[in-house]
């Protein structure tokens, strides 16, 4: 636990950071430090951060659901600073030693919110520039989503049993944790919104083939790396 008197830097903060996929770490871990440090001097508790995150990005999924793909640039802008909010509130807490379980509630349920607004937003935009798409994609999309960005990343990193791609310093670690990480996917989401809307669809069909079948491979890891002990 930091001293009252400790001013940490963004880099102690990052020390700290919860980890995630190649892109999280790389921005948005690196991002939130430096929010933590004004935080931190401000006094702020890890929840204001955490509630700024769900404000954040759920106005950015208000704003594609009113203005369309015209906006989705500004969209992508709001859920990375969210996320960069959400990555932020866990190594302030972790600094600080406020880390609790009701925090940690909090953080989940705003996790939730965000996701839930973002996914809608979404498949709000789909229906409005593919009027054609199939009637299943939104809800597997949905589905996929909540199942993938909420699950833990650590099956595509660390060096555990069970690990999907193996060492996190494994290329194909790397591969697997950019195709689950969420600040790549959501980057991947908004450039295609802003650029093609129409190709929207067709992402959509690519992400819930391969989170499905990542999916599966989980489970059958887990499954075999469980028996093994038996």
């Amino acid at each position: 636990m930091t001293t009252a008197h400790a001013r940490p830097g963004a880099a102690e903060f990052l020390a700290r950071n919860g980890g995630g996929g190649l892109f999280t770490r790389l921005v948005n871990q690196r991002i939130g430090s430096y929010l933590c440090v004004p935080a931190f001097r401000l006094g702020l508790a890890p929840t204001v951060l955490t509630v700024t995150n769900l404000v954040l990005g759920s106005a950015g999924s208000v704003l594609l659901l009113v203005q369309g793909p015209a906006s989705a640039g500004y969209a992508w802008l709001l859920w990375q600073l969210a996320y960069s909010f959400d990555c932020a509130d866990g190594q302030l807490a972790r600094v600080t030693g406020r880390t609790g379980p009701a925090g940690a509630r909090v953080d989940v349920l705003c996790d939730a919110a965000v996701q839930i607004s973002l996914v809608v937003a979404v498949s709000s935009v789909v229906s409005t520039v593919s009027p054609d798409a199939p009637d299943w994609l939104a809800p597997a999309f949905a589905g996929v989503w909540i199942a993938n960005m909420l699950a833990p990343q650590s099956y595509v990193r660390g060096s555990a049993e069970g690990s999907l791609f193996g060492h996190e310093e494994n290329p194909l670690a790397r591969l697997g944790g950019l195709l689950t990480d969420y600040g790549s996917v959501v980057t991947v989401f908004g450039f295609v919104l802003a650029v093609e809307p129409k190709w929207t669809v067709a992402l959509i069909q690519v992400f819930v083939t391969v989170h499905c079948v990542l999916l599966l491979v989980r489970i059958a890891v887990a499954a075999s790396a469980s028996m093994s002990h038996r």
